[in-house]
């Protein structure tokens, strides 16, 4: 019977020359002295054994498997990763606006995978299993490309729509999506761009010219995606800017040149569905202004509201446990998990207080519904303006509070005075 299947990411360092299969070799070795596995750890160069290992692999990731608890080693069925990471940063993508002779800027390219979003995936904390299940769509997308499956029987776009207000991950979320398709897909996939559409610079000043800019793009894309072995995932952010609602044109609201540029993107969208290998993912803050016609395309439609109290905690829980690390807050002290505390009935006691205390904070920032990108801010505002130099934990929670009120304070003086 086979075990639970476990991802393990290794992150080759980029002057190593050993292969794939070498690296694999040294890494199973390490892992087998070990008992059991937890899903969601990452072991750095700081935690890893042997010098052989060390000159070899920078880090060690064992994936998130549905739960959180531990597996035991001789549980598992391990499925190895081995990768280097990028370090170019993004290349920008220009093309000439023919009306005006400009150089507009089509789109930010980034070669996966890429130092700059290396742990963003695990960074990212939803209650639901949004992670999981966005990557059990494309995953399962692509498998039914591999066996042909015919998609006027069965329907699959490829087509990604992440919505909710701003600051609540989606970006975040699709970069790092791609990051992991690039990593998990390698074997059929050796090379992976990340093309991050502006969509706002496609808009021509120039009558008439925006559906014909789309339609360059959507070229400069097709052209990628004609090399096989390459995974090109498009990154569309704030979708309403390109699928705006042909309503409002129609209704002389806007001009039509809107419904120009609205009638390419869904061409061109159902021209994509012919490359096996082109993932488009996109994002929208004002959901009610996308034309019906792109949801419809859309294969999975989600939501990503600001964190709930347990996400919050998390969020906060793994932000104070960075400062620790680089001793920021000192000493470095014991945070315990949700779970924890709810089998101890969240009682009282000298070691769960700062724990307890940060989830009064985290039940406080749920109930303003701040955002995930708002909440990662607050541990920079308590240390710049409410905690002392090198901090323990429990004087930084409560500097955590503060900063709370200061933020809530501040929002609704600024919402005050528009």
């Amino acid at each position: 019977m086979l075990g639970i299947p476990l991802h393990v990411e290794v992150v080759k360092r980029n002057q190593s020359v050993a292969s794939v299969e070498h690296i694999t070799e040294i890494v199973h070795s390490y892992l087998s002295n070990f008992t059991s596995l937890k899903p969601g750890l990452t072991l750095s160069e700081t935690d890893l054994e042997g010098q052989e290992l060390k000159s070899h692999v920078f880090s060690i990731t064992f994936c998130n498997i549905g739960h959180d608890t531990e597996v035991a080693m001789t549980d598992c069925e391990i499925i190895y990763h081995v990768y280097t990471l990028n370090t170019f940063g993004s290349q920008t993508d220009t093309m000439t606006d023919e009306s005006s002779g400009e150089d507009i800027h089509a789109a930010d390219v980034w070669a996966l995978p890429t130092q700059e979003f290396h742990g963003l995936w695990e960074s990212l904390i939803y209650d639901s299993k949004l992670k999981e299940d966005t990557l059990r769509f494309v995953e399962t997308a692509f498998e039914f490309s591999d066996r042909c499956v015919n998609p006027n029987i069965i329907g699959c776009n490829r087509v990604v729509l992440l919505h909710g207000p701003p600051g609540t991950g989606k970006t975040s979320l699709c970069r790092a999506l791609a990051q992991k398709l690039a990593i998990r897909m390698a074997d059929r996939y050796p090379r992976a761009h990340l093309l991050e559409i502006n969509g706002h610079g496609l808009f021509s000043k120039w009558f008439s010219e925006s559906g014909k800019l789309v339609a360059k793009v959507f070229d400069r894309i097709r052209e990628i995606a004609e090399d096989k072995r390459l995974l090109a995932c498009i990154l569309i952010d704030e979708i309403e800017s390109l699928a705006h609602a042909r309503r409002a044109a129609m209704a002389g609201l806007e001009p039509s040149d809107s419904i120009r540029a609205v009638n390419a993107i869904l061409t061109q969208l159902d021209r994509l569905k012919r490359y096996p290998n082109v993932l488009v993912l996109t994002t929208s803050n004002v959901t009610g202004a996308i034309d019906v016609a792109f949801v419809d395309r859309a294969d999975i439609k989600r939501l990503v509201g600001p964190p709930s109290a347990r996400a919050a905690y998390d969020i906060l829980k793994g932000c104070c446990e960075e400062l620790m690390a680089h001793e920021i807050i000192v000493p470095r002290d014991l945070l315990f998990g949700l779970q924890v505390l709810e089998t101890a009935n969240f009682s009282d006691t000298e070691g769960s207080r700062s724990s307890l205390r940060l989830r009064e904070v985290a039940c406080a920032a749920a109930a303003a519904k701040i955002s995930a990108r708002s909440l990662r801010r607050l541990p920079f505002l308590a240390r710049a303006l409410y905690a002392t130099r090198h901090t323990n934990l429990i004087n930084f929670v409560d500097a955590l509070q503060s900063a709370l009120r200061q933020y809530l304070e501040d929002t609704q003086t600024l919402n005050d005075e528009n």
